[in-house]
């Protein structure tokens, strides 16, 4: 699999990854192995990664580290597109949300995107897909997911900061693409996302 780390913020690290002849399941799991791995100065073989069980269904579960059977104190999110992958991983009382699309969305997707956005101009598929990933990565930081439909999520007008008005949570929103995928990161104090307003 050919991976990168993506420039961020200090306190959160991540990597993209694509691989078509991989299994999504099996990309989340080898970044979140050289993730953690390079945090703590192991070895990749060293670092165990698992995903949570399901709640309930549509459950979206997480992944976790652990090492020597301890369970690491890491947050670590994804989120895949296609055959591309990308994980962020964070040990600071953040909340992350990651999303991933690329420039050639389907008609399926644009329509989605169209009914959502509320853009003044619907036809500027760029734009489209810039506003949407950003919503899209607000939606998963706030940890409510489909319960938090993306009409109600409010970007400021540099696209930089969003938030969902129930919540206390400001997101700041990083634009990290790379090779050809739209790439948005969106991260927040984990107490101000959980606040009610």
């Amino acid at each position: 699999m050919k991976s990168v780390v993506l420039e961020t913020p200090d306190g959160i690290d991540v990597r993209l990854g694509w691989d078509p002849s991989m299994s999504e399941h099996d990309r989340k799991r080898v970044l979140a192995k050289e993730l953690v791995a390079a945090k703590l100065k192991l070895d990749p073989k060293d670092v165990r990664v698992e995903r949570e069980a399901p709640a309930q269904f549509g459950f979206h579960t997480q992944l976790f580290a652990s090492v020597d059977g301890k369970e690491l104190s890491l947050q670590i999110r994804n989120a895949s597109f296609r055959a591309a992958t990308v994980v962020a991983l964070t040990d600071r009382p953040y909340t992350i949300g990651l999303d991933i699309r690329d420039l050639h969305p389907d008609d399926a997707t644009i329509h989605e995107m169209q009914r959502h956005s509320h853009l003044f101009d619907e036809t500027n598929i760029l734009n489209l897909i810039d506003h949407w990933t950003r919503v899209q990565a607000v939606r998963e930081a706030d940890g409510r997911g489909a319960r938090v439909v993306p009409d109600v999520v409010k970007l400021d007008a540099t696209r930089q900061r969003g938030w969902v008005p129930d919540r206390r949570a400001q997101y700041t929103i990083l634009d990290l693409s790379r090779d050809g995928f739209v790439v948005t990161l969106a991260f927040a104090d984990a107490e101000d996302a959980r606040t009610p307003v």
